[in-house]
This record gives structure tokens, C-alpha cells and sequence, in this order.
């Protein structure tokens, strides 16, 4: 048994089958709506139910009309018209499965770790800037990465990983990881990406290792010789933290893009911008209409920058976000 999904307001139309999620069934069928963790954490896909049924492994039962509803996690019972935030319409996504090969590892930062991966001889790895692959683990639970590199770069992937304390692949798997050794992989996942149809100046927002996916953004856009104004925000607690810094200093000195670190927790040497790295966007820019914002890193920001930049101009259309959950705890 299948299902008819309606989007709300068009003439957008797909089949559900029984058992699949409505995120899983428009990738299926061409479609693309917004979605970061896949696991009901994060909130990216949030959309509206209008009418029909189904459940929800993190919401439970759900009757439309309803609102705030995690399309990643809903799977119908009845026909259903819907309402995300954002439909577009896509080639369905082809995705590998590869074995790769551990390359490199080294630790710029205390808690970051930057493990290059190469692919099989011959092998390329498809995927956008921006986007993310899953790890599957020996129980066959997986965890997500950004991958740091661009798609150019196809014969390699870099990861930036933070270490989880008690985390089963940040402090058990990676600590165990030698040169030579497989990881099975699958790629790409995720609709964090520059929008090639607009030509709007793009502040691009990290925290953390949130880096990891505007660093491949960036340097694809380089690749391409795109002449989009780029402003990149990278916050952190501590100097320290900013593990690629000399990096996005190179980007800012060769006129690529204007980089601004910002720290909440700063030493008293530091002279440079304090505080919560959304705040600062703000301080500089005021009305953020007719920009695009691309955030990344931990929720409380992504979450709190959509929320203060809606207030400054920013049309919805125009924010993009990929919220770094932590699942990497063992149980």
C-alpha cells in the first residue's frame, strides 16, 4: 500500500510508500525539502500537516491539521497534503556506499580531529559543497560529517570531527583508527549548499566545527571564480578553537571573502570581536534584506540566528541552516 502526498498550495504530488518517510519519499520522487540530522533533532524539516494522518517515531500520533511536525520521522497512514518550508524540485538523489581508506589524522584543536579519507583506485565520490556523509558503525548505527573538502577534491574526503566525551566514534572508534584502515560510508546526505540561482551577498555563519561544511563551500565557490560577496563568521569560546583560523586569515588577506572571529569566552589578550557570533552579524550589518544566510554549527545558534535574523529583514527563503546534533554517545 502506498500513499498520495499533496504539497500544500501546488501542484506538487508524490507516492508514500507504507512505512517511509515522508522526507524519504520525496527525495524518492525528485524532490527536495529542507532537512539537516534525519533523526528528529534538529528541526530543519519542520513543516505544517493540512490534512490527513500518520505517526511520527518522535511526535506520535499525528492528525492535520498540525504544525511544527518533523517530516524526517513521519510516516503516513492516510493520504496527506503537507506544507514544508521549502519544496524544490531535484533529480532523485544517487547515493554510494564505499569502503574508504584512513589516510591521514591529525588534531588541530584539543577536541578537533581532521581525518582524510581516499577512496578505491578509480573511485570518485559525487556530492555538492555543503553536503554530508554518514559513517556506519560495527552495530550499524551511523553518525553524519560534513565533508570539509570540496567536490573538486573527489578522490579524498576530509572530516572535521569533535570529540564527544563517552562518544562511540569520536573517543572509541576514532582513537582505535590507523592508516590503512576501512570506514564503509555512504554519501551525500544533506541540502546545505549555495543557492547558484541567487547572486545575493551570502554570510555564511559557523560554530565549532561547523567550519567544516562552509570550508567546502568556500573553496568550491573559489574553484568556480564566483563573484559573490562572501562574509564568513566563525564563533567559538577560545582562540584556540578556531582550528583552521589561519585559513579563513588566507581567504580574508587574498580579498576571497571578510572573515570575523568572534569568542564568548575570550582570553584577555584577545582584541578582537566578543560575544555570540549571530549578535555580531547584526552589530555590522543591521537589516539583513537582500542577503542569504548560511548557517552551521550547534542548534542554540542556528536556531537563535533564524529567529533574530527573521526579525532583521531576513525573508525565510533566504536562511539556510545544518544544526550539528550530538548522537555520538554510547547508550
Amino acid at each position: 500500500m502506498d500513499y498520495r502526498i499533496s504539497i500544500a498550495g501546488s501542484d506538487v504530488a508524490f507516492r508514500c510508500e507504507a512505512g517511509e518517510t515522508l522526507l524519504d519519499a520525496a527525495e524518492r520522487s525528485g524532490y527536495s525539502v529542507p532537512y539537516s540530522c534525519r533523526k528528529g533533532v534538529c528541526s530543519t524539516c519542520e513543516g505544517c500537516v493540512v490534512a490527513g494522518a500518520g505517526r511520527s517515531t518522535v511526535q506520535g500520533e499525528v492528525q492535520g491539521p498540525a504544525e511544527r511536525v518533523l517530516l524526517c520521522c513521519l510516516r503516513p497512514s492516510s493520504d496527506m497534503t503537507i506544507a514544508p518550508r521549502k519544496v524544490e524540485k531535484r533529480e532523485p538523489v544517487v547515493r554510494k556506499t564505499l569502503d574508504m581508506s584512513v589516510y591521514r589524522i591529525t588534531q588541530p584543536a584539543a577536541d578537533v580531529s581532521v581525518v582524510q579519507l581516499r577512496l578505491p583506485t578509480g573511485v570518485r565520490a559525487k556530492f555538492r559543497a555543503g553536503q554530508y556523509l554518514q559513517i556506519e558503525l560495527e552495530d550499524g548505527s551511523r553518525r553524519n560529517y560534513s565533508m570539509a573538502n570540496p567536490p573538486h577534491e573527489s578522490d579524498s574526503i576530509q572530516l572535521h570531527v569533535r570529540h564527544v566525551q563517552g562518544g562511540r566514534f569520536s573517543e572509541g572508534v576514532l582513537r582505535g583508527l590507523e592508516k590503512g584502515q576501512k570506514l564503509r560510508v555512504e554519501l551525500p546526505f544533506g541540502e546545505f549548499m549555495l543557492q547558484d540561482d541567487s547572486t545575493s551577498p551570502a554570510i555564511l555563519l559557523a560554530t565549532g566545527t561547523g567550519f567544516a561544511p562552509v570550508k567546502s563551500i568556500v573553496e568550491d565557490a573559489i574553484k568556480r571564480k564566483l563573484e559573490r560577496p562572501m562574509y564568513l563568521y566563525w564563533g567559538a569560546r577560545r582562540e584556540e578553537d578556531l582550528y583552521l583560523a589561519e585559513l579563513a586569515r588566507k581567504w580574508h588577506t587574498s580579498g576571497k571573502l571578510a572573515f570575523v572571529p568572534v569568542l564568548s569566552q575570550p582570553h584577555d589578550s584577545w582584541t578582537g570581536r566578543r560575544g555570540f557570533v549571530h549578535e555580531a552579524v547584526l552589530d555590522d550589518f543591521g537589516s539583513l534584506a537582500g542577503y542569504q544566510v548560511y548557517a552551521c554549527g550547534n542548534p542554540a545558534m542556528t536556531s537563535a540566528a533564524h529567529d533574530t535574523f527573521a526579525e532583521a529583514g531576513l525573508p525565510e527563503p533566504d536562511f539556510f541552516s545544518d544544526a550539528f546534533v550530538h548522537t555520538d554517545t554510547r547508550p
